[in-house]
């Protein structure tokens, strides 16, 4: 019995620990990126940066984060929207991405063992394993999302209105989603805009995908722990023992 309550799973130490560097630089680079975003739109517009020709608009780049400033013949953006600050902002995006992918998908796994990416592992580590991982996944989700969407659940048709008095001033909601976390508001002037922006709502929908697969590989191994708990009980191994014999 001490055979068949051994399996195998993948060695994800390399994953995660790569996930966690990609994440950090994300997260400093991201950092320095907003910090040089500070009052870049004001030296535009008052010209003390210059640009090749007159001055058309400004506007914010989601990621990486940037102020660009486009002027008739190009655009010149702040330290986040180009240069060697910009590449690895996305070089660790895509590590960060692909890494967290590939580790997820490989505790949902059971592979055989003999091989050098195979370690032993039981039903109760693998569990533990994976719980882990849907908990962090899950809880970064659901955060996110509570911070995009936390206005929706005051009342959906009275979003644009909720957390302010607005006295009669008071804009409307035109329309509202709940995935993505997204509203449209109007004010009283007639000017519309969105209750978050596009990276905000597309960026919590996103986070429902690492959370979701953690979930699929903690209930898969849930599944695989339980079925060989019912196998090892006694009355089970007695039956499977007399008609063995």
């Amino acid at each position: 019995m001490s055979n068949a309550r051994t399996h195998g799973g993948y060695r994800t130490g390399g994953l995660w620990a790569a996930a966690g560097i990609s994440f950090s630089a994300v997260v400093l680079g991201s950092g320095l990126a907003l910090f040089g975003m500070l009052e870049f739109d004001e030296r535009c517009m008052h010209g003390l940066t210059q640009g090749p020709g007159r001055l058309l608009r400004v506007r914010d780049q989601a990621f990486p984060p940037a102020t660009i400033c486009e002027f008739e013949r190009g655009e010149v953006s702040s330290v986040g929207g180009s240069g060697v600050l910009s590449a690895l902002l996305w070089v660790s995006l895509s590590a960060l991405v692909l890494c967290l992918l590939a580790a997820l998908i490989a505790e949902c796994l059971e592979p055989r063992l003999g091989s050098d990416l195979v370690v032993p592992m039981s039903r109760a580590e693998k569990l533990r394993r994976t719980g882990a991982a849907f908990f962090v996944a899950g809880s970064v989700f659901l955060m996110f999302y509570a911070l995009a969407g936390w206005r929706l659940f005051t009342g959906p048709s009275s979003v644009c209105s909720a957390g302010a008095d607005w006295g009669t001033n008071t804009p409307r909601t035109l329309e509202y989603s709940f995935f993505p976390p997204q509203a449209t508001c109007q004010y009283t002037s007639g000017l519309t805009r969105q209750m978050n922006p596009d990276w905000v709502a597309s960026l919590s929908m996103e986070l429902a995908a690492p959370a979701l697969i953690a979930g699929v590989g903690f209930v898969l191994a849930w599944r695989r722990w339980r079925l060989e708990r019912r196998a090892t009980r006694p009355g089970v191994v007695s039956v499977i023992s007399d008609i063995a014999d």
